[in-house]
């Protein structure tokens, strides 16, 4: 199965390739002011994009200095409104408790951005709408064709499809890749990181 491996670092070094840089830096133009302003950011995933979000919040937090969270990492409040109230609501009804304001900025993490035709990731697309409603910035590490992520926001980085098949695994995979090098940008990082600050 040697050449699996060699096939799949080669799907790796084609999707990097492949990322528009120019969203990249859009997106740490909006980190940056959301942080200048005091805005919060609030990092929405699902499935592994929610494992995803919970390591997100931590490096904003301490590399970056935004306040930050993910409404998954609360696993009481991700069921009980999952349970009383339908998966749909779970990520708008939170941000609504969080009186979620015009300087703020919701970050999406998602294999396809939501698709309101299909009814899929129902709650992220709600979240989003109001995210837009009260002015909020909306930001986006998408796979696929960006689904409705990629059509409301202010700047999305869309994770080529490089293979049919392995979808999921590059888009989740270069989530971390791309947050990574949004909280390393000299215009956002603000803390040295513990292995380099002992080189």
């Amino acid at each position: 199965m040697s050449s699996f491996s060699t096939l799949f670092f080669d799907e790796v070094r084609q999707v990097a390739a492949g990322i528009d840089t120019l969203q990249t830096e859009k997106m740490v133009d909006i980190l940056a002011a959301t942080r200048a302003s005091g805005g919060r950011l609030f990092i929405l995933g699902v499935g592994g994009s929610a494992g995803n979000a919970s390591h997100a919040v931590n490096d904003f937090r301490k590399i970056v200095g935004i306040e930050t969270y993910a409404p998954t990492d609360n696993v009481s409040e991700l069921t009980a409104r999952t349970n009383d109230e339908g998966w749909p609501t779970i990520f708008v009804e939170w941000l609504r408790v969080s009186h979620i304001r015009a300087n703020d900025t919701v970050l999406v993490l998602s294999v396809g951005g939501g698709n309101l035709e299909k009814n899929v990731s129902p709650n992220l697309i709600s979240a989003l709408q109001l995210a837009k409603e009260v002015g909020a910035s909306v930001i986006g590490i998408v796979g696929r064709d960006g689904g409705f992520t990629a059509t409301v926001a202010d700047a999305a980085v869309i994770i080529p499809t490089v293979s049919a098949d392995r979808v999921t695994p590059h888009s989740e995979a270069f989530q971390a890749v791309v947050w990574h090098l949004l909280v390393s940008h000299p215009k956002l990082k603000a803390v040295q990181t513990k292995w380099e600050s002992t080189k």
